[in-house]
């Protein structure tokens, strides 16, 4: 009995001793254990994903994306979807398919054009990818986000549940504030998914009595990718209170960092407003409480209520006052290339120009160990096949850049 009972008590020890730590004051090392090497430049990378090829996909906000060798050679990728780039707007994310090699498909999150803004958007599509050439085949609207607008925050970051069978898609407040709060709404929302975009099993309100699938479809546009674009799901709402059959968590304000850790455990980053950046444990069914709590303070200085003051809310494990305003998440797994970080979450971070190193417990629990000023805005950071990163600035123009160890002379 008493072995049984030790994994529940070092839990709650775990998550009592690290949770709702402040680590915006943390600062940084006094020297970088890697080296830095700018191998090219882009118009506002967002993201970038390995190819089993050891290749690359990057997007650019403004729209393209592209096809890059580890040598900085690039190869526009056509056939992309038309995106509405304005403010924090544009092309988003790029991820592959958990069965990519089976079925080549990538999935791109970006905001799509409407009459008056636009709305998020989760696509599908089969990559075609020559030694000279690169184009996206069969491409579908999976979900869009309804009704469109203006408004940035997207959040467009996708994980794959360890598994492979679901999608997790993490849908920013759009700068819109209650709607966070408000159930019918999808923004403000992690949602589950099944791999073609539709309400996952075990969802919190799948399957309730009542629910609809309301077709939502925009004129075509004239751009060759809307022109064979299927979409092949639509927005579902569930019960008497129309509760969308889509969302895993709610009350989320910008979340850029989405993923799975190695116990897997589903972990997010988000920006706050003034101060107040979080990492959270996403579980399911849970909120976590924007905008009606949060460590910051609204932009015009209005006081927000501190989350110690709503029991019923979810707390972020760590949080930072001053913000480091968060590009993404990842975990680390190149136990040849850096050893010493196996199993680290990384965080980078777009204000102070840091990339953050976390530790995790591995049952709920995280702290932060290195902080480093690499001297760039980074949007994103991600793990080359070697196990080096490699990290796109947020500039324009913004570099690709390859971290590798220090090697001794």
């Amino acid at each position: 009995m008493k072995l049984a009972k030790a994994p529940l008590l070092f839990t709650l020890v775990s998550v009592a001793a690290w949770a709702q730590v402040n680590v915006g004051e943390q600062k940084p090392e006094d020297s970088l254990p890697f080296t830095m090497t700018t191998v090219a430049t882009f118009k506002l990378p967002w993201r970038l994903a390995f190819l089993p090829d050891g290749r690359m996909l990057v997007t650019e906000k403004v729209g393209p994306v592209w096809l890059v060798s580890q040598q900085g050679e690039k190869i526009p990728v056509d056939n992309t979807p038309p995106v509405y780039w304005q403010g924090q707007s544009g092309m988003h994310g790029v991820f592959l398919s958990p069965r990519y090699a089976t079925d080549h498909s990538i999935y791109l999150t970006y905001a799509e054009p409407g009459e008056y803004g636009g709305g998020l958007a989760l696509a599908r599509a089969k990559l075609n990818a020559t030694a000279d050439s690169a184009k996206l085949e069969n491409f579908e609207v999976l979900w869009h986000q309804m009704p469109k607008g203006k408004g940035g925050q997207e959040g467009a970051q996708v994980a794959f549940s360890p598994d492979g069978q679901y999608l997790f898609l993490a849908v920013g407040d759009r700068q819109r504030m209650t709607p966070a709060q408000d159930p019918d709404q999808p923004v403000g929302k992690i949602l589950r998914l099944t791999l073609d975009g539709k309400p996952a099993p075990g969802n919190p309100n799948f399957g309730k009595t009542g629910a609809a699938t309301i077709p939502l479809i925009d004129p075509p546009s004239d751009t060759e990718a809307a022109k064979t674009a299927k979409v092949v799901s639509t927005y579902t709402f569930t019960g008497p209170n129309l509760t969308p059959a889509e969302t895993w968590a709610s009350g989320v304000r910008t979340p850029y960092g989405l993923a799975f850790s190695p116990t897997g455990e589903l972990w997010e980053v988000e920006h706050g407003p003034r101060g107040g950046d979080e990492l959270n444990l996403i579980e399911k069914g849970k909120n976590y409480g924007w905008p009606l709590v949060s460590y910051g303070l609204n932009y015009n200085g209005v006081p927000i209520a501190k989350p110690d003051t709503r029991p019923d809310l979810a707390k972020p494990v760590l949080y930072w006052v001053p913000v480091i305003a968060p590009g993404n998440l990842m975990f680390y797994s190149g136990a040849k290339t850096f050893p010493q970080w196996n199993g680290s979450g990384f965080v980078s971070g777009l204000a102070t120009k840091s990339l953050v190193r976390i530790v995790f417990d591995g049952h709920g629990g995280a702290k932060t160990a290195e902080r480093w000023d690499v001297g760039h805005r980074i949007r994103d950071v991600e793990q080359g096949p070697d196990g080096s990163l490699w990290m796109l600035e947020d500039a324009n123009p913004g570099a690709l850049i390859h971290v590798t160890p220090i090697t001794s002379r």
